[in-house]
């Protein structure tokens, strides 16, 4: 009789599977793993751009989020088994000046910078990707693929024509505004100066049909209600929130009100399920936290017309503060529940993962992006199919892309 020679790797890959089975039905456990390696997985909006600015930063070395505070880096999007994921050039409001317009831009531009580059240094794990297509051929490499965005319209600069500059440069989407008003639309949680428009302003309509026949995705994340109802209105495509919650589950304005789940079901867009507990769960009293968080933001003024320095100060003492006066963190579970009673208003067809790591997303059962299949778990546990699982991890998304990407006109 012949040796069997059985190598580490597989016995490992079989005593897996054939714990998966009990009975010879596959456990939760194992089908949880075996879909999420299946699908495409994407997630639709982290700020990790933020992080590359780091001297103690390298997105292609395992980092410690328990240490640095970081949540994404390329081998832990390997280890948690995520696929895709776009990188957000986050560019906080400054003054609404043409000074303060070219600074926006310039940092803007110094963001993009810095992702291609960080990208092109660890080419052997992650590719810069442009098309749908472009995720699919990198999964099949064993590659990670880096998509971009642009969150707040702001750094247009009032200028029409960066729309297709910044489409030709790589970014995909633009969140139109942050969290005050801009040039371009009303924000959901402008507290200084209310409702500015109604809605989106006259350049704020010029931007949606541009966008529209760029090929360029519309995000309606942070923008007012108002805002979102003249996109909805407006736009020729299906639109995304590309990291928003739903707001009869978790009353904060940042997130969609069934009314706005039914427009964007007409529309045929999709939202993205936001990992931030504030807009997952009402978070419990917490005076001590809310107190210290309230200083940091009064000194760093909302975090809004600051230099590159005196942000950079800004995030360490915010890091430093929600370490010392933490929050108790919504869990995986609670934003599952998001993606329940989406279904059950608009169907499956319209919901999807958009974390919002390096932004402040953060939930008990997945801290960073290493935990991504317990997302996964928690799906087959409620009786989602692989096929709903599919279109929540990253078909409905794509859906949406291509349609955006076939509709352009310039």
């Amino acid at each position: 009789m012949g040796k069997l020679f059985v190598s580490g790797l597989s016995l490992t890959l079989f005593l897996i599977f054939f714990a998966g089975f009990v009975m010879g039905k596959e456990n939760p456990e194992a089908k949880a793993a075996r879909i999420h390696g299946a699908v495409l997985t994407i997630d639709t909006h982290s700020d990790t751009p933020l992080n590359l600015l780091r001297e103690d930063f390298e997105l292609g070395k395992k980092q410690d989020q328990a240490v640095t505070g970081t949540k994404v880096d390329l081998p832990r999007m390997k280890e948690g088994g995520l696929d895709a994921q776009f990188f957000a050039v986050f560019v906080g409001q400054g003054p609404r000046t043409p000074a303060g317009d070219v600074a926006g831009q310039k940092k803007a531009l110094d963001i993009l910078a810095a992702i291609r580059s960080s990208v092109a240094a660890n080419s052997g794990q992650a590719e810069i990707a442009l098309t749908p297509d472009d995720a699919y051929r990198l999964k099949g490499l064993g590659k990670r693929a880096i998509f971009i965005g642009l969150e707040n319209g702001y750094a247009l600069a009032n200028d029409i024509t960066m729309v297709r500059k910044f489409y030709d440069m790589g970014i995909r989407y633009i969140t139109l505004c942050h969290t005050s008003n801009n040039d371009i639309c009303d924000s959901s949680t402008d507290k200084k100066k209310g409702s500015e428009y109604h809605g989106l302003s006259s350049f704020g309509k010029e931007v949606v049909a541009e966008m529209n026949r760029t090929g360029m995705m519309i995000d309606v994340s942070h923008i007012s209600d108002e805002s979102f109802m003249d996109v909805i209105r407006l736009s020729k495509v299906p639109v995304i929130a590309s990291h928003s919650c739903a707001r009869a589950l978790c009353d904060n304005p940042r997130n969609l009100t069934d009314q706005d789940l039914r427009a964007l079901a007409l529309n045929g867009g999709v939202i993205q399920m936001c990992f931030l507990s504030d807009y997952v769960k009402i978070p419990d009293p917490n005076p001590k936290r809310d107190s210290a968080m309230a200083v940091v933001r009064s000194k760093y003024n909302d975090f809004e017309g600051l230099t590159e320095e005196q942000f950079k100060q800004g995030r360490i003492e915010y890091r430093e503060t929600s370490r010392k006066y933490p929050n108790k963190l919504a869990t995986v579970q609670d934003m599952v529940n998001h993606i329940d009673h989406i279904v059950k208003v608009i169907g499956i067809d319209y919901v999807g993962i958009g974390t919002d790591f390096d932004g402040g997303g953060d939930l008990a059962g997945c801290r960073d992006v290493s935990q991504m299949e317990n997302v996964t778990l928690e799906l087959v546990k409620r009786g989602y199919s692989e096929e709903d699982i599919r279109k929540i991890w990253g078909g409905n998304f794509m859906r949406v892309f291509r349609e955006v990407q076939k509709s352009a006109t310039l």
